[in-house]
C-alpha cells in the first residue's frame, strides 16, 4: 500500500517509529516530514499535503501524527473525499476502517503509547471496510460533502 505520513513537532518521534513499522510490513512510505521536532510546525498545511495525496491518487491512505490529534482530524476532514479518524486504541481503528472506510489515520503522540500506536496502525491498515449499511452511510457523508441535504 502507498502511504503518505506526516507529523507536527509533537509527533516527529512517533512518526519515525511508525515509518519503520510500515516499511517492515512492506508498504511504500512517502514521509512528508518534518524530520526534526526542534521547530514549531503548523499542522493544517501538513494535513492538506497528505490528504491531497490521497484524493489525487498519489497515496492509498495517509497518517497524521499530532499532539492530541484533535486539530489534525478537523483539518483533514475539511477536504472533500477525506474520511479521517482519531484512533487512540484498537477499537477505534476497527470502527474507523470497518464502519467508516477512513482513508486517513490520525494519532495523538501525547495520548498514545508508541507500542499501542503501532498496534493501532497495523489494525487500521488490515481492517477491511464492511460495506452494506455502512456503505450507505458513507454515501450520505459524500452527499454532505457535495452540499446536499439529507433532511
Amino acid at each position: 500500500m502507498r502511504i503518505a505520513i506526516t507529523a507536527d513537532h509533537n509527533g516527529v518521534a512517533l512518526k519515525a517509529r511508525l515509518v519503520e513499522a510500515l516499511l517492515a510490513e512492506g508498504h511504500e512510505v512517502d514521509d512528508r516530514g518534518p524530520a526534526s521536532s526542534d521547530e514549531l510546525v503548523d499542522y493544517p498545511p501538513l494535513c492538506e499535503d497528505v490528504c491531497r495525496r490521497v484524493t489525487d491518487g498519489r497515496a492509498d491512505r495517509a497518517i497524521v501524527v499530532g499532539g492530541s490529534g484533535q486539530g489534525e482530524v478537523i483539518a483533514c476532514n475539511k477536504l472533500p473525499g477525506i474520511r479521517a479518524g482519531v484512533c487512540p486504541d484498537v477499537w477505534h481503528a476497527e470502527i474507523s476502517r470497518g464502519n467508516n472506510d477512513a482513508n486517513v489515520l490520525v494519532l495523538g503522540a501525547k495520548v498514545i503509547a508508541p507500542d499501542t500506536a503501532a498496534l493501532v496502525l497495523h489494525t487500521w491498515l488490515t481492517t477491511p471496510f464492511k460495506g452494506d449499511v455502512h456503505a450507505r452511510r458513507v454515501a450520505m457523508i459524500e452527499a454532505l460533502e457535495r452540499g446536499e441535504s439529507l433532511l
